[in-house]
């Protein structure tokens, strides 16, 4: 470990990337502690005694370190840099035009990626107005929401979430490993000792479930940690044009092809109708007040029913599928062995080839988002059947599938570097 310490520091670009890394996000989790402007004193106090983790706004508040609680100016997190990055994955589907852009390698997908900041502008603008809406609802004026009074707390919110949005690319490019991964990272480990400690302290007659989903986490981390590295070899081999045999290659599809990116979806939709629930409760008509009763006694992140965590489940599998059939192109990637020579023994090339891949890529993908869609549903499982609430996990089923993902690719990422650093002394 020491060895391996070592190194690290001795490569000069890899220790001046992991510091940049560290101080921006050291500045982020400053910038968590920032109140929105303008905020009465005396209600932010009252709001953060009665920590509004709770309910829809909880699943937030675990992804965003404590911003929410603290009302702070990123209270958003990255939620609407990950909506507008959903619309656009959808977008890349429907239009031809963008469909073409996103096969046009890293020039295309810059183009994309601008679109997505641009996008987010405005879902960030709606979104904070719904937030502010939301946490207004306790009873406890933080800000003036009356119009156009509230514009003023928009815009900083607005602001903050877009400073997040630019914080994340500026680790991706400067730093080391996915910036917008690493911030969602840190805001899951963030609040792990706020938890730890309130369980300890106040938590009489919950410890004895505490510590068995304590022990269930720890099988799960071991399990994801194997699930996020297995794979299958398709063998291929290539056509040699000397005398003796083929070279003989192998293409890995992974059992996990979509990394978190489902998990991350499947939240930004399945809170939803919970937050439309929030806003339908002062309605007067009796059919709205029964969408909203509804939604709370079924599909409420509080208080998760069979038909929440079925429909999570099924979130999770669904965009499984979807992600991975954007970004993985058999017909491509066929093409592609055929035009170099190679073929899969025992199968024609071309369409043969791309048919074989697509099957191996589905079923998979069946396998694979199964198991993340039964992590994710776990925790859940046990807010039902114990005495445990959603605020006294220690980590969400999301979140470890999250926090190992991103801990994986960032010690991968690393490595590369470590590999290239050494190679550059050789020659």
């Amino acid at each position: 470990m020491f060895t391996y310490l070592k190194q690290l520091w001795h490569s000069e670009e890899l220790r001046k990337r992991i510091l940049v890394t560290i101080g921006l996000l050291l500045i982020y989790r400053i910038v968590a502690h920032i109140a929105v402007p303008g905020t009465d004193p005396f209600a932010l106090s009252e709001f953060l005694n009665q920590r509004s983790g709770g309910g829809v706004v909880g699943v937030f508040a675990a992804l965003t370190g404590g911003a929410i609680d603290n009302f702070s100016i990123v209270l958003l997190g990255l939620s609407p840099y990950i909506n507008a990055s959903i619309i656009m994955q959808l977008c890349t589907v429907i239009f031809p035009k963008l469909e073409a852009l996103s096969k046009e390698g890293q020039q295309g997908q810059q183009v994309i990626n601008k679109y997505t900041r641009w996008l987010t502008v405005p879902l960030a603008f709606v979104q904070s107005y719904g937030f502010l809406i939301l946490l207004g609802q306790g009873g406890i004026n933080l800000v003036d929401l009356t119009f156009p009074g509230v514009l003023l707390p928009m815009l900083y919110v607005t602001t903050g979430a877009l400073f997040l949005m630019w914080l994340g690319e500026l680790i991706t490019e400067k730093g080391i490993g996915n910036g917008i991964s690493l911030i969602i990272f840190i805001g899951i480990v963030s609040g792990m000792p706020t938890t730890l400690s309130s369980m300890f302290l106040a938590g009489q007659g919950k410890q004895a479930a505490f510590f068995l989903f304590a022990i269930v986490s720890l099988a799960m981390l071991v399990a994801v940690v194997l699930f996020t590295d297995a794979h299958r070899l398709i063998p291929i081999t290539y056509a040699n044009q000397g005398a003796g045999r083929g070279v003989q290659g192998n293409i890995p599809i992974r059992l996990n092809q979509a990394g978190m990116i489902p998990i991350i979806f499947a939240i930004s939709l399945i809170t939803l109708p919970a937050i439309i629930a929030q806003f339908l409760a002062t309605a007067t008509r009796p059919v709205l007040q029964g969408i909203a009763n509804f939604i709370n006694v079924n599909i409420n992140p509080n208080q998760p029913s069979i038909l929440y965590i079925a429909i999570y489940f099924l979130l999770v599998l669904g965009f499984t599928y979807f992600f991975v059939s954007v970004t993985f192109k058999p017909d491509e990637v066929a093409d592609n062995i055929q035009k170099r020579g190679g073929f899969v023994p025992g199968v024609r090339p071309g369409k043969q080839t791309a048919e074989l891949l697509a099957k191996v890529s589905s079923r998979m993908n069946l396998w694979g988002g199964s198991f993340l869609g039964l992590v994710a549903i776990v925790p859940l499982i046990f807010t039902k059947y114990s005495t445990l609430s959603s605020q006294d996990l220690i980590i969400s089923g999301s979140g470890l599938i999250i926090v190992v993902g991103v801990v994986m690719e960032l010690i991968r990422q690393i490595n590369a570097q470590l590999l290239a650093h050494d190679y550059e002394k050789l020659v």
